[in-house]
């Protein structure tokens, strides 16, 4: 995990019906692995966890490490609420074959800080594998602090963190305190910034449709050119606060269908990207030079009366 920079929180393309797109499923995994992608985090928020049963999140696992070549990473989203629950999951993706682990603070529960070391630890102590702590207040409802971090980071497993707080001064705290804990940007916007405070890289939602262009700018950021990295990051950050106009992945499954990529439907209680919401998504793509199959610009229209009719604020949503 350690050696991994650019990971992709993959979407779960689902079909008409909203079952599980099996094909679909490969198609996009081997489309990222082929754009910069070193590992795909399987079953996380972006891939619609809450709605997916235990048993589709072990196909997930399973036909995603079919699809992609050797040397391409899968890490099982295997947080939930319940600690035993996550246990269960950890283990039976762990036979699947998969290269690590990533698990969230317990939403909804609003553990203290005491609870989320001992869920997370209980975790790691299950597995053999790698595992990513992943922090995303916005959703969970409860903030991983520094300190728990740290001790999390004296578990010999656990390696890495998802740091989606939006907070840069705890990104710091934890890049200063946690030396050898891999820190990655939860938010494709803070992937530079949480770089140059000793971050690793970021775990993205944005990478299904400009994976090159980061890796170019975290290659380019390693290799010390810092104004050519600033430089894509500039480029990008349009399309970095598009992904997230509305709620985490209704913009991305938009771009996925404007791109030709499978993605599909969305399960309630999410809906498809209204017009405005669908705009943005579009007239940020174009500005990063994304070309569209014939027939795509012109908009979606699958379930987009429906979402007009429920309106949008347009406000940013974190996560």
């Amino acid at each position: 995990m350690n050696n991994w920079r650019l990971l992709t929180a993959m979407a779960t393309p689902f079909r008409s019906d909203l079952s599980l797109d099996r094909e679909g499923v490969g198609v996009l995994a081997r489309h990222l692995a082929a754009t910069g992608t070193d590992a795909i985090v399987v079953a996380g928020t972006t891939g619609e966890s809450p709605t997916l049963t235990h048993e589709e999140k072990l196909e997930l696992f399973r036909l995603v490490r079919d699809a992609v070549p050797e040397g391409i990473g899968v890490v099982a989203g295997c947080g939930t609420n319940s600690t035993a629950a996550s246990v269960e999951l950890a283990r039976e993706a762990a036979r699947i074959g998969v290269d690590g682990l990533m698990a969230v603070v317990p939403y909804y529960n609003k553990p203290p800080q005491e609870a989320m070391y001992r869920h997370f630890a209980a975790i790691a102590e299950a597995v053999d594998l790698p595992v990513m702590v992943y922090n995303v207040p916005g959703r969970t409802g409860a903030n991983l602090l520094p300190d728990t971090v740290a001790r999390l980071a004296e578990i010999p497993n656990i390696v890495a963190i998802k740091e989606a707080s939006g907070n840069l001064d705890q990104a710091s705290e934890i890049c200063r305190r946690c030396p050898d804990l891999a820190v990655y940007s939860g938010d494709d916007s803070l992937t530079l910034p949480i770089m140059s405070v000793g971050g690793r890289g970021i775990v993205s939602v944005a990478s299904h449709i400009v994976g090159e262009q980061i890796k170019e700018m975290i290659l380019a950021y390693e290799a010390g050119d810092v104004r050519g990295a600033a430089r894509i990051h500039g480029e990008l950050f349009s399309f970095f606060k598009a992904c997230f106009v509305t709620s985490n992945p209704i913009p991305l499954k938009a771009a996925l269908a404007l791109a030709g990529l499978p993605g599909g439907g969305l399960r309630l209680p999410l809906i498809e990207a209204n017009g405005k919401e669908l705009e943005t998504v579009r007239v940020a793509m174009e500005k990063v030079g994304v070309g569209f199959p014939v027939g795509r610009t012109g908009g979606l229209r699958t379930g987009l009366v429906a979402a007009e009719a429920v309106g949008s604020s347009g406000a940013p949503v974190q996560g």
